[in-house]
Parts: C-alpha cells; sequence; structure tokens
C-alpha cells in the first residue's frame, strides 16, 4: 500500500503547480510588497497542497475533508490576492487569467475530491 497516495491525485500535482507559477510571478513584484502580499500570496498558495497532503496523514474521513476544506479555502485566497495584484498592476491580465483558470481547475478537483471522502468514508483513501 503506498503511504503517500495523495502524491497520485490530480489535484495534489495541480495545486503544486500553481503554487510554482504564483511563486514565480511573486519574483516581479515591487521590493515594497516583500513582507505584505508577496508573503501572504506564497503562504496561502502553498497551503494548498500543503493541506491536501496533511489531510491524508489523517485517519478518519472527517479530518480528510476538514483539510479538503482549509485548502479550499487557501484556494480562494490566493484568488482574492491575485485580484488585488492585477488591480495594483504586479501582475498581467495574461497572468491573472492563467491563474484564474487553475484555480477554477483545482476548486472543482477540490469539491469532487471531498464529496468522494465524505460519501465514500475512508474506504477507498488510505
Amino acid at each position: 500500500m503506498e503511504n503517500f497516495y495523495f502524491r497520485k491525485l490530480d489535484v495534489y500535482q495541480n495545486a503544486k503547480k500553481l503554487s510554482h507559477f504564483v511563486c514565480g510571478l511573486i519574483k516581479g513584484f515591487p521590493i515594497d510588497e516583500r513582507f505584505g502580499l508577496c508573503c501572504q500570496l506564497r503562504r496561502a498558495v502553498m497551503s494548498v497542497p500543503i493541506n491536501i497532503a496533511e489531510g491524508f496523514g489523517r485517519f478518519s474521513s472527517k479530518e480528510k475533508a476538514h483539510f479538503i476544506e482549509i485548502a479550499f479555502g487557501s484556494l480562494t485566497e490566493v484568488l482574492c490576492e491575485l485580484e488585488l495584484s492585477f488591480d495594483e498592476h504586479y501582475i498581467s491580465e495574461a497572468e491573472f487569467t492563467e491563474a484564474e483558470n487553475q484555480i477554477i481547475l483545482i476548486s472543482k478537483q477540490l469539491s469532487r475530491l471531498r464529496s468522494s471522502i465524505t460519501s465514500n468514508g475512508d474506504s477507498n483513501l488510505k
């Protein structure tokens, strides 16, 4: 049995890709945002795959679902912070759209994963 099943999940892989993409964008932000928006955005985007992984380190379906919900909350925070970044002209419209498309995909995957966890219990997700 694979001890780290979460690594096989498309949603986990996509959340990591989003994290890398956003961290690349942050490098172009103004230096005065380093401890403000950059820091918030980096923490939020990294929180998505981290919480997916942590959820799969739990034994009960209730705990797994809880960490998926936290990941979803972090994902919506990332969207808000990227909108603010776009409004401030730190990122282009194309960069925002690319990130938004990734976020939409991940949000759908997280919703399906949570539904699967809560409807199937722990039988399929160990």
